[in-house]
């Protein structure tokens, strides 16, 4: 296995499939006794900072009431 000039390798498709790596699965490296571990990380990161405030908004103004509030009163 080769390391590009990015430090990026390819995890053959067999580890994949046995640890149940899909594309966008968050993976760490844990290092034990001078060795390291690819594992799967035990709880997914949100996909942006703003990601795990997703739908937890309790207003009930409209999108209107909102642009116009952020906007100021014409």
């Amino acid at each position: 296995m080769r390391v590009t000039t990015k430090g990026q390798v390819t995890i053959p498709r067999k580890v994949r499939e046995i640890l149940g790596i899909t594309a966008e699965t968050e993976v760490e490296f844990v290092e034990e006794n001078g060795k390291f571990y690819l594992v799967k990380a035990s709880e997914p990161k949100p996909a942006s900072k703003f990601g795990g405030l997703r739908g937890i908004a309790t207003t009930q103004m409209s999108t209107d009431e909102i642009m116009s509030l952020t906007r100021g009163a014409e």
